[in-house]
């Protein structure tokens, strides 16, 4: 038997008689959402400019023709616009506005895939705004994860379902992963998709979208943690080919010429951009990936062929909790280094998973900064409302 949405403890609109300023103070939240989406895709705003500003109380003509605009907006919006909005912007940056939207997805009778890949997106990226910042320093658990939704679906069983076992499979898999390599040989974000897919209703179990959220979160973490690593290994192999008294090396393997300048991929390496910051999908990304690995290939033969030998591959962090302490002042060194080398890629990979106004975090690290685009258009406020968006 399918699970629906109500065997989840959402606080539903009051049916007394403030039930309307209830509903209203909801749209106030989204609103700046859907008018930031609607510029973004060129879509027509049916609402005049002078009436933008939504007043404190509820406007019953304005609440209806909103209300009619923003269920025709859901159709019309795909899940990467949404995501590529949110990741974007300063939008991202509001725990009340992002919680109004997911209640507004799960709260729909009747919900298409594309209802239920926004409700997955938004709520990866409520963890990823909300969450505080220890938990980027050890695995995280159902547990965890039940903690930092509390806000949306209130007390839920952390208990692992029996049918996710596939989810858990692969995060396990993730832990031994080295480089994007290593990523891209798997087809996990397919078999993830298909686990969903297969789910139909049960998707809506709370405890169900615990091991969703967990999964998708851990997911990209990791692509950001080894691709990463593979911007450190090139960087450190091009270094290490100037000293050698190389100035150019074939890269055929990332479509480039056969005597590339050494200072251009230089330049080339430091100026990666992540495939998150623009409009994306699967396929992009993988693309991005791959021509990444292409050169990195490239820098590998070409130490081989230079220097004479391989080079040995940098270490991909650890979460805090997975590693061993260890005595010794011999190795303090070593492990201060390897601590500040995870504490930049944890930054950078939670910059890239959160688009909000705390990226300011990655500037502490040496990576590439994460991207930290404003919202073009002047922000309306919604309802002042305290939210964990503070660190």
């Amino acid at each position: 038997m399918n699970k629906t949405i109500t065997t989840l403890n959402l606080p539903a609109p009051s049916k007394a008689d403030g039930a309307k300023q209830s509903q209203w103070e909801e749209l106030r939240s989204v609103f700046p959402i859907y008018v930031a989406l609607a510029k973004q895709l060129q879509l027509e705003i049916p609402i005049p400019q002078n009436k933008r500003i939504l007043p404190d109380k509820v406007d019953p003509n304005l609440f209806s023709q909103i209300q009619k605009w923003l269920e025709v907006m859901d159709q019309q919006v795909m899940v990467h616009q949404l995501r590529h909005l949110l990741q974007m912007t300063t939008l991202n940056a509001s725990e009340s506005g992002l919680r109004a939207l997911i209640m507004r997805h799960l709260r729909k009778q009747a919900k298409t895939t594309t209802d239920r890949d926004k409700a997955d997106f938004l709520l990866v990226q409520y963890f990823a705004l909300t969450a505080p910042p220890k938990i980027y320093h050890k695995q995280i658990e159902l547990s965890d994860v039940a903690n930092v939704l509390r806000p949306v679906f209130g007390e839920v069983d952390s208990t692992p379902l029996p049918w996710c076992e596939p989810l858990e499979n692969m995060i396990h898999t993730l832990r031994g992963f080295k480089s994007l390599r290593d990523m891209l040989q798997t087809n996990f974000i397919e078999q993830g998709r298909r686990v969903k897919e297969t789910a139909g209703g049960m998707f809506y179990d709370p405890s169900a979208m615990l091991a969703f959220i967990r999964f998708n979160f851990l997911m990209r973490r990791t692509l950001i943690e080894l691709m990463h690593a593979d911007l450190i290994y090139i960087r450190s192999g091009l270094v290490n080919l100037l000293h050698a008294g190389a100035k150019t090396i074939e890269c055929h393997g990332v479509g480039l010429g056969k005597a590339e300048p050494i200072e251009k991929l230089q330049q080339m390496t430091d100026e990666w951009k992540q495939p998150f910051q623009k409009e994306y999908t699967e396929r992009t990304v993988n693309q991005a990936f791959e021509k990444l690995l292409g050169l990195r290939a490239d820098v590998e033969r070409a130490v081989e062929k230079v220097i004479g030998k391989s080079q040995p591959a940098p270490p991909v962090a650890e979460p805090e909790a997975a590693k061993p302490r260890k005595a010794g002042a011999a190795k303090g060194k070593a492990k201060t280094a390897k601590a500040k080398t995870t504490k930049a890629r944890t930054a950078t990979a939670r910059t890239a998973t959160v688009k909000s106004a705390k990226a300011e975090k990655s500037a502490k690290s040496n990576e590439p900064k994460a991207m930290a685009a404003k919202a073009n258009e002047p922000q309306v406020k919604g309802p002042k409302r305290k939210g964990k968006t503070g660190r």
